[in-house]
C-alpha cells in the first residue's frame, strides 16, 4: 500500500498557480496518483475549495484554499528518474538560457520530451529529478524524440500561459536545419499541404498529406547549402502539426536524411553510408518575446558533433570532386 499523504493538507493557491483547473492542479500535487482516483475524490466532495465542493473544471483563483484529502493507493510507485544517471545529468550541460521564468535546452537526439510509450522518463521527468526544489517545470512545446535542438520549459505558470499565447498567435518563430536527399531547388520556398494522422495495421502512427481530411499545414523553406546529392535546408513551420517538416519534405520529393519513417530503404542505407546514425532534423533557432521583460529573445542551438561531422564530410567530398 502506497501512502501518498497520511493527513489532510491545505494548500493556498499562489498568483502564479491561478487560472488552472482544479483537476490539473491536483495531478501536480498528487504526483503518481492515477487520474481515476483524482476524479473519484473530486466527485465524492473530498476535495474542497474555500470549504465548498467544486467540479473538476473549476478554475482556481489566487488565494483559494484547497483541501486535499489523504490518498492511499495499492498501485506501486512508478520508477523515478535517477538523477545520477549520466544521460539525465547531461541535461545540465545542455542549457542555452535560464532565468526565473524559463529554461531553454539544446535537447539531445534520442531523448523523449516526456515519459510514455514504454519510457519511464523523458526530459521533463529528468529535469524534475535534477531539480527537486523546483515548484513548477512544464514543457512549453514538444520535439520528436529523434529531433534535437531548442526546447523551452516554463518555470512559472504565468510564463507557460504567455508562451502558449505567443505560439497560438504565431509570435514565436522557430527555424530548423534539415539535411535532405536530392538537390533542393532554390525556388522551392514553401510547402502548403494539409496533413492528417493515420494509424497503420501495426499500430504505428504515420502522417500523410490528405486534401480531404487533413488540417491546414504550412512550412517555409530556405536553401542553406548544396552538398552534392544532398542539401542542407532551413525549415520554418508556420503551423505546428505532428511530423510536419518531415512529411512536407517527403511530399516535395526530398526526404530528410536518416528518417526511418518517411524515407526509402535506399535512402536510409545511403545515410548510414556517409556516417549518419539518426534523423538529421535540428531545432536550430527560436525567437520569442520574454514573458516578463517584454524583450525579444533570440537563441541558437548549435548542431551536435555527429551532425556537424556529416555536414563537414559531405562538404569536403564536394570540394574534392
Amino acid at each position: 500500500m502506497n501512502d501518498q499523504n497520511n493527513s489532510v493538507r491545505f494548500v493556498r493557491v499562489s498568483d502564479d498557480e491561478a487560472g488552472q483547473r482544479i483537476d490539473n492542479f491536483l495531478k501536480r500535487q498528487l504526483k503518481g496518483v492515477p487520474k481515476s482516483l483524482i476524479y473519484r475524490i473530486l466527485r465524492k466532495g473530498e476535495v474542497r475549495v474555500n470549504k465548498k465542493r467544486i467540479k473538476p473544471d473549476y478554475k482556481l483563483l489566487a488565494n483559494d484554499d484547497v483541501r486535499i484529502p489523504p490518498v492511499r493507493t495499492s498501485e506501486p510507485d512508478k520508477p523515478v528518474a535517477n538523477a545520477n544517471l549520466s544521460k539525465i545529468a547531461h541535461l545540465n550541460d545542455c542549457v542555452l538560457f535560464e532565468d526565473d521564468c524559463l529554461l531553454v535546452l539544446n535537447k539531445p537526439s534520442g531523448f523523449a520530451v516526456h515519459g510514455g510509450s514504454g519510457l519511464n522518463f523523458g526530459v521533463i521527468e529528468g529535469l524534475r529529478a535534477l531539480r527537486p526544489e523546483a515548484r513548477f517545470l512544464e514543457l512549453i512545446h514538444r520535439l520528436d524524440r529523434d529531433t534535437s535542438g531548442v526546447l523551452m520549459i516554463a518555470k512559472k505558470r504565468s510564463a507557460l500561459r504567455e508562451l502558449h499565447r505567443q505560439l497560438r498567435e504565431k509570435i514565436v518563430h522557430k527555424h530548423y536545419l534539415a539535411l535532405v536527399h536530392g538537390k533542393w531547388p532554390r525556388s522551392l520556398k514553401k510547402v502548403n499541404a494539409p496533413l492528417a494522422k493515420n494509424a497503420l495495421a501495426s499500430g504505428e502512427r504515420i502522417v500523410r498529406v490528405d486534401e480531404v481530411q487533413g488540417k491546414p499545414s504550412l512550412t517555409r523553406f530556405q536553401l542553406e547549402r548544396n552538398l552534392g546529392e544532398m542539401t542542407l535546408i532551413q525549415a520554418s513551420p508556420v503551423t505546428g502539426r505532428t511530423h510536419q517538416i518531415r512529411v512536407h519534405c517527403q511530399s516535395a520529393g526530398y526526404s530528410i536524411a536518416g528518417d526511418s519513417k518517411y524515407s526509402t530503404h535506399e535512402q536510409q542505407s545511403a545515410a548510414k553510408a556517409f556516417g549518419l546514425g539518426r534523423l538529421f532534423l535540428h531545432a536550430w533557432k527560436i525567437e520569442f518575446v520574454h514573458p516578463k521583460s517584454g524583450e525579444t529573445v533570440k537563441l541558437t542551438a548549435p548542431l551536435d558533433a555527429s551532425l556537424q561531422k556529416v555536414v563537414d564530410n559531405l562538404a569536403s567530398e564536394v570540394s574534392f570532386n
